[in-house]
């Protein structure tokens, strides 16, 4: 029987919770990029409510002072409220103008830096702010105008804001849907593949030759379940699989046993001379048959019954077997009352020695035959015949045939003797 196959290892990238892992990191990733991005569109729109409103709150601050120095062409007080406002965030420029659109203070740069796309986008309908200066000298009357503000932002610094915060919403979104990864991979690993690691596990552990004995495992939580199902399932396939086996070892051993001796039957011995035959020319070794007749079996039968005729082939199987003892030989019912033993790597000598063990282990059994022709008890004939396979022209049917013609000549020489030849 060939070795099983190794099995597989469960490791590295090729684990379910590798696999489960990078599965899980990649949609948690691609949500937090979908998410990402909706977050960051409405970032965009709160950023540019926060700058118009910071920024007309900061117009609505210095109005006053910047309306009082309009009306009064007073250009130092002017030229406080304009550094007061660029150094505000995100202000580019500033300039307060009199109501006759003379500029009594400018500060920060005329030109706007390039921006990109996106940021242009975003904020570029935001950046310029006109703020009418007026100043009421009578508390009763109405206001006049005496001037103007204007003030504009700083696209690129408004650009660099909002690249500031859409990192921070990008990172506390990547760094979230790495959270909900590891949770999520935690959990699958709690419930799911550990247990199926145990299944596996009891599955590797359990002997292929009796795979219906396999340790099962006994997962909590699990019992109604799908995985508790998959154990259930598994534990009835494999006695399923083991019923089969055993039903395979005993047709086997129907096959090739004899019914009523327990030892090897015909169909056994023409299979085994066959593979010894071939051994024995790739080993350059001697192989030896023999053949065993009980004597005046027949009168044995019609004088004592087949009842003791049965008893008696059992008891002459039993000493072949006490007598034959090397595990790469083979003793075999061969038909009738005649049995033949298979001896791999015994030449003639060694085969009529343990022709001789068998002959004597037969008279030892003391079965009483009245009929016998010589002695007063069972007694057999034996034909030895050994040959080198790998000569010319032999095969195994000679060798039988040679062992069954030395098995005539004992019986014609008088029954319960050994007759021998080498095949040549």
């Amino acid at each position: 029987m060939s070795p099983p196959p190794p099995r597989p290892t469960i490791g590295g990238r090729h684990s379910l919770t590798a696999k489960q892992a990078a599965l899980t990191l990649v949609i948690a990733l691609l949500l937090s990029v979908i998410a990402g991005g909706i977050e960051l569109a409405s970032d965009a729109r709160t950023m540019r409510q926060e700058v118009q409103s910071q920024t007309r709150h900061m117009l609505d601050l210095v109005q006053g002072t910047a309306a009082e120095a309009a009306f009064q062409l007073n250009p130092e007080l002017a030229a406080q409220v304009a550094d007061g406002l660029v150094d505000g965030e995100h202000v580019a420029r500033v300039v307060i103008r009199d109501d006759f659109e003379r500029i009594m203070a400018a500060r920060g740069q005329a030109g706007e830096a390039a921006a990109g796309r996106l940021t242009r986008a975003l904020f570029g309908d935001s950046l310029h702010y006109h703020r009418p200066l007026t100043y009421q000298l009578d508390r009763s009357g109405p206001a006049d105008t005496v001037g103007e503000i204007e003030l504009t932002l700083s696209l690129d610094s408004l650009g660099q804001a909002f690249i500031d915060r859409s990192l921070l919403i990008v990172s506390l979104g990547v760094l979230k849907a790495l959270a909900i990864a590891a949770l999520v991979v935690a959990a699958f690993h709690l419930v799911i593949t550990r247990p199926l690691l145990r299944v596996h596990a009891a599955i590797a552990a359990s002997d292929p030759q009796r795979p219906g004995q396999w340790p099962k495992p006994q997962l909590k939580g699990h019992g109604n379940d799908e995985l508790g199902h998959l154990v259930e399932s598994l534990d009835g396939l494999l006695k399923a699989f083991q019923h089969g086996l055993d039903q395979r070892d005993r047709f086997h051993q129907i096959s090739t046993r004899d019914g009523l001796t327990g030892i090897a039957n015909r169909r056994r011995f023409d299979s085994f001379l066959a593979d010894s035959w071939q051994r024995a020319q790739r080993s350059r070794t001697p192989l030896s048959v023999i053949l065993i007749d009980i004597d005046n079996f027949k009168d044995f039968n019609d004088h004592y019954g087949h009842v003791s005729g049965d008893d008696t082939l059992r008891a002459v199987a039993s000493a072949l077997t006490d007598t034959v003892t090397r595990a790469t030989d083979l003793v075999a019912r061969y038909g009738g009352e005649e049995f033949v033993c298979v001896l791999p790597e015994t030449d003639l000598e060694g085969a009529r020695r343990v022709a001789g063990r068998i002959r004597e282990a037969i008279l030892a059994l003391g079965i009483p035959h009245a009929r016998s022709a010589g002695r007063d008890r069972v007694t057999a004939s034996l034909g030895v015949a050994s040959a080198m396979p790998g000569e010319d022209g032999m095969t195994c049917e000679q060798l039988l045939e040679s062992a069954d013609r030395q098995l005539y000549h004992a019986k014609r020489q008088g029954r319960d003797r050994i007759a021998s030849s080498h095949l040549e």
